[in-house]
């Protein structure tokens, strides 16, 4: 299996957001770094190594509702790294209700805090832009040397905005597979023939389904729009210009130079749109699935198939074990997921970086540590079987961690129930993977919308609004297409489009 090695020495990288010159928001090079300058008297001058004599407290913010056992999960852990760092740490969580709104504030407050979960969700590289982090280039090879290490040149160049250091993105490995996670114990006395790997599969599988389970809906298709158009779009050999589901704009990474399009521009669309119409007309979804809330339909039995990622499948099978799940992955180029989807960032208003750097270090490389921070109390909020895979005890108390960023392919866990073909499948996508080809080439890259925010909302509302219904075969297709053709133009797609495709330039210049 192909390892990215890390690198010690990594000179001056362009980072997937640091590449991008969208020019806007107050350059790194402003931002006030007083904070570690006051600090830095912690350590030795002479000899770079952490002064631990002040026991201090540590502040961390997450994203998630807090469980009502985390008390005891904390007064362990903090028995833990009292021992080996002089230090403790107060988690603070942010509800999911509330991230939204919560979430900013943090960096704009003036709150002291040291750490925090951050990701491209979450607006990191803007943040960043802004002085909300504090920049690692003088302190994250020094008191978190371990980690820095082991990070890959992606990683790396994920976590540089305009040339400095701002987060420390997960070690854990994700890729960009996407397909159908589908039943297969609904299909016993069928004469289905096991088959699901084109999209003509997946309609023979739900037109059986369709006959032989009318109750369950063939396919899940909720209000957040149905995904297959991303997953045609991806078994194709396009990327999306932002790296996710739910796109306007795409690109062939196999081309030298790629120029950026969108769908009433593909020549693949109409073929796509009479599929849709056709699996319409046949009733494999609801006729208001726009309006359906419930997200949760493959995972209690009301639909058979939905298409997503391969971590999905693992969850699912794992939820109903007395049902019978399996997975198929359409995506042609398969690459790994940026780092930086989950990373952990020092707020610029810190007074103990080099503390909270060392604890990070000390998670992410002590198998201990790592599981009290992350699972909880061994045999009492979760328990390990044979194979190590975990189950928490009592999921009305206990669950795992939200700081996902401290996760790492060496000590994260599957949990109990996993199916056996989830790491083979992981380890084959691993394999498949050539660094500097395809999609993973741009596996770094990611769009600035700070200069276009206006025109992008308006043709992200308009996709919404006109391509939604017509791909699931709600309008007609001809005059469906023309009609979001327009309102795209009216939105301001050229001008996202100009502007997106001159970082996408840049980024392939600084490849070079």
């Amino acid at each position: 299996m192909k390892k990215r090695k890390a690198m010690l020495c990594f000179g001056l990288v362009l980072t997937m957001m640091g590449s991008i010159l969208g020019g806007c928001g107050t350059s790194s090079s402003s931002i006030d770094t007083s904070n570690a300058d006051q600090s830095s008297s912690q350590s030795s001058e002479e000899t770079g190594e952490l002064d631990t004599f002040e026991e201090v407290e540590l502040v961390m913010y997450v994203i998630g509702d807090r469980p009502a056992g985390q008390d005891a999960v904390d007064e362990n852990f903090n028995q833990l790294i009292k021992e080996k760092l002089n230090c403790t740490l107060k988690l603070n969580w942010i509800p999911w209700s509330d991230y939204a709104n919560k979430y900013p504030l943090l960096f704009s407050s003036g709150e002291e805090f040291d750490m925090a979960y951050t990701s491209g969700w979450l607006n990191f590289a803007s943040l960043a832009r802004k002085g909300a982090f504090m920049s690692l280039d003088e302190l994250w090879a020094t008191y978190a040397p371990k980690n820095f290490s082991k990070q890959s040149v992606a990683a790396l160049q994920e976590a540089t905005i305009d040339g400095h250091y701002y987060c420390i993105p997960t070690m854990l490995s994700t890729y960009n597979a996407y397909g159908p996670i589908y039943r297969t114990d609904i299909m016993e006395g069928s004469e289905w023939d096991g088959k699901m790997e084109t999209f003509e599969d997946v309609e023979t599988y739900c037109d059986i389904v369709k006959e032989t389970k009318p109750e369950m809906e063939p396919l899940d298709i909720y209000s957040a729009g149905s995904e297959w158009d991303d997953t045609w779009m991806w078994s194709l050999g396009y990327s999306s210009s932002k790296g996710s589901s739910n796109d306007f704009l795409f690109f062939d990474s196999s081309q030298e130079n790629p120029q950026l399009f969108t769908y009433y521009e593909s020549d693949q669309t109409n073929e796509f749109l009479e599929m849709m119409a056709r699996w319409n007309e046949k009733g494999f979804f609801s006729k208001s699935a726009l309006s359906d809330t419930d997200s949760t339909k493959t995972q209690n039995g009301k639909a058979a198939v939905r298409t997503h990622n391969v971590d999905n499948y693992a969850s699912y099978s794992t939820i109903h074990p007395e049902w019978s799940y399996s997975y198929s992955n359409l995506v042609k180029s398969i690459a790994h997921l940026p780092y930086t989807q989950d990373a952990m960032v020092i707020s610029n208003t810190s007074k103990n970086p080099e503390r909270a750097l060392a604890l990070w270090d000390l998670i992410t490389n002590d198998q201990e540590v790592f599981d009290a921070f992350y699972y909880g109390i061994l045999d009492k909020t979760y328990t390990l079987d044979d194979s190590g895979d975990y189950a928490i005890t009592d999921a009305d108390n206990y669950a795992v961690s939200t700081m996902w960023a401290a996760r790492t392919t060496e000590f994260n866990r599957n949990i109990v129930g996993t199916p056996a073909d989830y790491n083979t499948m992981k380890e084959g996508f691993e394999t498949s993977i050539v660094a500097g080809e395809g999609t993973e080439k741009y596996s770094a890259f990611t769009i600035d919308t700070s200069s276009i925010e206006t025109e992008y909302a308006a043709c992200q509302s308009a996709h919404q609004q006109y391509w939604w219904p017509l791909e699931l075969g709600y309008t007609d297709a001809a005059t469906g297409l023309a009609e979001y053709q327009e309102k795209m133009e009216a939105a301001g797609i050229e001008k996202v489009r100009t502007e997106i495709q001159k970082q996408l330039d840049a980024y392939i210049a600084n490849l070079k």
